[in-house]
């Protein structure tokens, strides 16, 4: 009997200690991992971040490229003709989406479809007012014709694409 309390008087503190030192390398261990996830996140994010505010200043600007009132007076060259300048007008408005495409890796779903919305709104404004001229009609008539269709609107859907980008960004920031 002797012999038994001797041997659990020498394993029980080694038990004790074994214990504590593992929860004690444990908890140290964890700490260093979730200290280390932490900085790589954050060096991603600092990598990430100014590709995104890039994304998000180049889409803005594609909006205001794309916002009809400023297109028209832009793209129209004295002389032109109505169909000429509809063709113009919508080509701008394809070819500055083309330059921008690759953005929506940057941006949400959302706001990705926003910007898609706008621009297929604002070529529809463009080919419905194209449509209420006659053939003849010269690039002026068809300004003054969309002049006429965005004073009828009520939010342009330009400015609520632009609204969305800035409400999305300001959370990003």
């Amino acid at each position: 009997m002797d012999f038994l309390l001797e041997i659990l008087k020498i394993t029980i503190p080694g038990l004790i200690v074994f214990a504590t030192s593992y929860y004690v390398l444990k908890q140290v261990l964890e700490g260093q991992f979730k200290r280390r996830e932490l900085e790589l996140r954050r060096a991603e994010k600092q990598s990430f971040t100014p590709n995104k505010v890039n994304a998000y200043e180049r889409l803005t600007l594609f909006l205001e490229r794309i916002y009809l009132a400023d297109m028209v007076l832009r793209v129209h060259q004295k002389g032109m003709k109505g169909r000429v300048f509809q063709q113009e007008l919508i080509k701008t408005i394809r070819t500055e989406y083309q330059h921008n495409l690759t953005q929506q890796l940057y941006v949400s779903s959302t706001a990705w479809h926003l910007i898609k919305t706008a621009k297929e709104e604002t070529i529809k404004m463009v080919n419905v007012s194209a449509a209420k001229m006659p053939e003849e009609a010269s690039g002026i008539d068809l300004s003054n014709m969309i002049f006429k269709l965005l004073s009828q609107i009520e939010k342009n859907p330009v400015d609520l694409a632009k609204e969305y980008l800035k409400q999305e960004l300001r959370k990003i920031i």
